[in-house]
């Protein structure tokens, strides 16, 4: 495992959740409201997500472990191998879905979601970000 090109992803995680942080507004309509918000939001989601799936690659990757099929697999990888709670690898798996849709079909956002995971779900990827910083220096 290239311990430099995780360390990179993972500082780039921790700018998303940061962006978001700050960019979010302070309720669903002040969101609707703002497109830029809208936005910064769904990007800084959108590259969390993908983020962390690369993270969980390049993780698993490193080892014997069968590649995953798909991007949601990669957290129930991860949680099989110990690497992240089970509860955790369930929330990261369907946010694979919020990004499909923000990446695919940008035009069928549910703002109401977006602003949700931005008020509540942070700390998934924030929780992500340490157990895999865990795994970078080597004590996972």
């Amino acid at each position: 495992m290239d311990r430099l090109v995780l360390d990179e992803k993972l500082e780039s995680l921790v700018r998303c959740i940061r962006r978001v942080e700050q960019k979010r507004p302070p309720n669903l309509a002040a969101l609707l409201s703002d497109p830029d918000a809208q936005d910064i939001l769904v990007l800084n989601l959108s590259r969390a997500v993908q983020l962390c799936v690369d993270i969980g690659t390049h993780i698993i990757g490193s080892t014997d472990t069968p590649a995953p099929q798909t991007m949601g697999d990669v957290f129930v990888t991860l949680s099989s191998m110990g690497l992240i709670d089970g509860e955790l690898a369930v929330r990261l798996r369907r946010s694979v879905g919020f990004r499909n849709v923000a990446v695919h079909n940008y035009n069928k956002v549910d703002w109401s979601i977006v602003f949700d995971i931005s008020q509540r779900y942070l700390v998934d990827f924030r929780d992500y970000a340490i157990a895999m910083r865990g795994t970078s220096s080597g004590r996972h």
